[in-house]
């Protein structure tokens, strides 16, 4: 006679099996590694600043603005 399994552990442990696989799939299809983050991290960064250093900015505005305030 064979042996006696229970049918929840099994549709369980199948289950577990092929989320497992399925994200496996997603982690190569979908993810990036550390370094890539950490990389476009820096590269946004970095462009970030230099756009916010060329920015212009008008002083008599500002002025005007000021004064308007007071």
């Amino acid at each position: 006679m064979g042996d006696v399994v229970n049918l929840n552990k099994f549709r369980k442990q199948k289950k577990r099996d092929t989320d497992r696989d399925k994200a496996g799939e997603n982690r190569t299809k979908f993810g990036r590694s550390k370094l890539e983050k950490n990389k476009e991290k820096q590269h946004s960064d970095k462009t970030e600043a230099d756009l916010s250093g060329k920015k212009i900015v008008e002083k008599d505005n500002q002025s005007q603005n000021n004064e308007n305030e007071d």
